[in-house]
């Protein structure tokens, strides 16, 4: 079957390839934790748009990887320096608008009833846009985009756009099953946490916490 691929697409070791994209897309980060505090605090239909958000960023990073922006970054030191900062002080950002929703959740006057407002932070960021720039600042996808996806194009096939296509459409497909999965868990613990103002704010304060350990995580990466 690698035969096939390599043949037909270009592409060396579809399932080497498929395997590492199936556990990478399944490590926790940006993407997935922002649409499931989406999916829980709003509902389906506005994680889909944070997930739509998600598909476009991975998008924009596979075009620049196919372009050769990998080769880019290593040529220019001060160039990847720039973008790397630059993205974890975004995610940082996002992390401490989050936790700081949180605290004034937790202080705001108990509402009457069974309905708990959703944090700030979440509630009034469009899930789209917001899920598209954590997309493109996301260490995960800019490590896996510029570094592991490149590796199973071959580059005396004679159109490597085709081997990009292929690969770009099983990592498309791996990651809306994935956030699919991940929006019905978040949209079945909605109703919970607008019933317990206390856990809707940890959720909260949890993801807020961990945008900050992934905005370390991206100061602190190297190619």
């Amino acid at each position: 079957m690698n035969a096939f691929f390599h043949a037909h697409l270009g592409i060396t070791d579809f399932w080497t390839f498929l395997i590492g994209t199936i556990f990478i897309v399944l490590l926790p980060g940006p993407n997935s934790m922002y649409v499931l505090s989406v999916a829980a605090q709003r509902g389906v239909r506005p994680a889909y748009q944070g997930a739509c958000g998600i598909f476009v960023g991975d998008l924009v990073l596979m075009v620049l990887s196919a372009c050769g922006v990998a080769s880019l970054l290593k040529a220019s030191p001060a160039l990847f320096y720039a973008v790397k900062y630059i993205g974890a002080a975004y995610l940082g950002w996002i992390g401490l608008q989050m936790l700081i929703g949180c605290w004034r959740q937790l202080r705001a006057p108990q509402a009457t009833g069974d309905v708990t407002p959703a944090p700030t932070a979440a509630k009034e960021s469009n899930p789209f846009r917001k899920a598209l720039v954590i997309s493109l600042m996301n260490p995960k996808a800019i490590l896996f985009f510029i570094s592991f996806f490149i590796q199973f194009v071959d580059p005396a096939f004679a159109t490597p756009a085709l081997s990009f296509v292929g690969l770009g459409l099983t990592c498309q497909l791996l990651s809306f099953t994935y956030l699919t999965v991940i929006i019905f868990v978040g949209a079945r613990l909605a109703a919970a946490f607008r019933r317990r103002r206390r856990l809707s704010a940890g959720m909260g304060g949890g993801v807020g916490a961990l945008f900050i350990g992934f905005g370390a995580k991206l100061a602190t990466a190297t190619l």
